[in-house]
């Protein structure tokens, strides 16, 4: 059993912890990994994107175009970038955030319309479960970060929650960040119990 993870968000979103948590999950249990972050401009704002291969002894740092499993992706621009890697019937998850970048606010460059983003991952064959950031919970009125919640909607509603037990992960979120256990389990718990949205 094999599974390719393709990440893509911006600097900010914490898309690198998601892989980061799967990784170090998938060691403690003697599992084949090989998380392959690549910050690049990972200020914030910035591209990120991050491989994990599951499941492989050996494998290249490099998932093939049209071979992932799933792509998780935090950002509808850079999603547009990852709609090349994600494999004809394997799951798409878009947060429908939007991060304007300098040359979109100064009116230099076009922004990827939602709709445009949505055909071309149909396109492809991918199906899209679209999370819009109004779902995000709240801490004191400020929304929690997007990664933990959408790290549980993947492991209720994708092939990962073969892999990894929603158990698993809620003791590594708790032991990793203890003093920040009440807004990252509400984020997380808030996935796992959001209703499916394929499009």
């Amino acid at each position: 059993m094999k599974m390719d993870v393709f990440l893509v968000g911006v600097g900010g979103q914490g898309i690198l912890t998601i892989g980061s948590l799967l990784s170090e999950a998938a060691q403690q249990k003697s599992m084949p990994v090989n998380f392959f972050p690549s910050k690049g401009m990972a200020q914030r704002g910035g591209l990120v994107t991050a491989q994990l291969r599951l499941g492989r002894t050996l494998s290249g740092p490099n998932i093939p175009e049209q071979q992932a499993d799933l792509v998780i992706a935090i950002e509808v621009s850079e999603a547009l970038k990852a709609v090349r890697m994600i494999k004809p019937g394997g799951d798409f998850i878009l947060m429908a955030d939007i991060w304007r970048p300098n040359d979109v606010a100064l009116g230099r460059a076009a922004y990827p319309k939602l709709d445009i983003v949505k055909e071309k991952i149909d396109e492809a064959g991918g199906l899209l479960h679209l999370l819009m950031p109004e779902q995000l919970p709240q801490v004191g009125h400020i929304p929690v970060q997007p990664n933990l919640f959408m790290l549980g909607y993947a492991l209720q509603y994708t092939p990962l929650g073969d892999w990894f037990s929603i158990e698993e992960l809620e003791i590594l979120i708790k032991n990793k960040w203890p003093n920040l256990v009440t807004e990252n389990l509400l984020a997380y718990q808030t996935g796992l119990m959001t209703y499916k949205v394929n499009c």
